[in-house]
């Protein structure tokens, strides 16, 4: 299974994540800020290797809370 990620919002929210390919994991690639951004919404893509090639998606909701406050 291949998996890709979108996002959803906002649009250059997927500057700010990364997925492996091939494990599904998602991880940061740059640190969050809760006065820039407080709410992420993401869509991950899988895809198997099938013939032919099947696919479904799910949406991961991300929110940033201020731990400064």
């Amino acid at each position: 299974i291949s998996y890709s990620l979108e996002s959803l919002f906002p649009q250059d929210g997927k500057d700010v994540f990364g997925i492996d390919k091939k494990s599904g994991e998602i991880r940061l690639r740059t640190d969050l800020d809760f006065e820039d951004v407080s709410l992420y919404r993401l869509q991950v893509d899988a895809t198997d290797h099938g013939n032919p090639p099947l696919s479904g998606h799910c949406k991961v909701v991300l929110e940033v809370l201020d731990v400064n406050d």
